[in-house]
């Protein structure tokens, strides 16, 4: 058993929420874990502890290494207490600064999984987006006596056939670009490139994105300057603010004066009541 001390304020239910594709799961009050670390395949059971450490039991043929795997899944050395400053005094941020500071976005286990979540939640509801990106994790990745999946490396993605993908119900034109962006690279090269020229990268790829860009610098890197630009949530607390519907490219304004937080500060903004709420009446009027 170790001990890991997070960077204070952290909440690991918050933080790790949801099956990540069926690569983590909550057993009670233990989060379970299939990571992939440098030296292999690895599996975790972290439980937080009143005082808020953490206590972790890991299995893997290279501990170490899979502690540091662990460590970044769970963003648990990420010191966010600058960005917390800027959201109280926030108003628009103080909806969800306070009450949730312990929350730090947990990673997938691989950069191939980020981008299969980026292709999956486009355009779709959260239950919908988290369904497909269970069942292609699935076709990609081998099951665990435990029955969590290890997270998919880029050569399982790039020999996933786009049809089978989008027979899950992705559509075909993102399971191309899911697998093509895979088979032109090893995407966890992405790790080595900055996040603009990660973002660049991206773009560059028919029906990806800097909505796509945000979930694989976010989810897959753990870069806090990449906001998910664009997302429904963020459009909704435009519309609710200007009673119009907006382009996506116009939910930058709301994190851009966060700089190095902006990552950040848009998946703290998805948590804002604005952001779950129906289009307003106005917003529709104007749309």
């Amino acid at each position: 058993m170790t001990t890991l001390r997070p960077a204070r304020p952290y909440d690991l239910r918050l933080s790790a929420g949801g099956t990540a594709g069926g690569t983590r799961r909550w057993q009670g009050a233990v989060l379970a874990l299939a990571l992939m670390s440098p030296a292999g395949p690895a599996r975790a059971a972290v439980r937080q502890r009143h005082d808020g450490d953490l206590e972790a039991a890991v299995r893997a043929t290279d501990p170490e290494a899979a502690l540091d795997a662990l460590r970044f899944a769970l963003a648990v050395d990420v010191d966010h207490a600058p960005f917390l400053r800027m959201a109280r005094r926030d108003p628009r941020m103080a909806a969800v600064g306070v009450r949730r500071n312990g929350y730090r976005p947990a990673r997938r286990g691989s950069v191939a999984q980020s981008v299969i979540a980026a292709a999956c939640g486009q355009l779709v509801t959260g239950g919908e987006a988290a369904r497909m990106e269970r069942a292609i994790v699935a076709m990609a990745s081998p099951r665990l006596d435990d029955g969590l999946r290890l997270p998919p490396t880029s050569e399982a993605l790039a020999g996933l056939a786009p049809a089978r993908a989008a027979s899950c119900g992705l559509a075909a034109r993102r399971a191309g670009a899911m697998t093509r962006l895979a088979r032109g690279m090893d995407v966890e090269r992405l790790h080595a490139a900055s996040t603009d020229q990660m973002t660049a990268r991206l773009v560059r790829e028919p029906w990806l994105g800097p909505w796509s860009a945000g979930m694989v610098g976010t989810y897959g890197l753990g870069r806090m300057d990449a906001p998910v630009i664009g997302d429904l949530g963020l459009m909704r607390i435009v519309a609710a603010e200007t009673g119009r519907w907006p382009e996506p490219d116009e939910t930058r304004a709301l994190v851009d004066h966060y700089g190095a937080w902006s990552g950040l500060a848009s998946a703290y903004l998805l948590m804002h009541p604005l952001a779950r709420v129906a289009r307003p009446a106005r917003a529709h009027r104007a749309a």
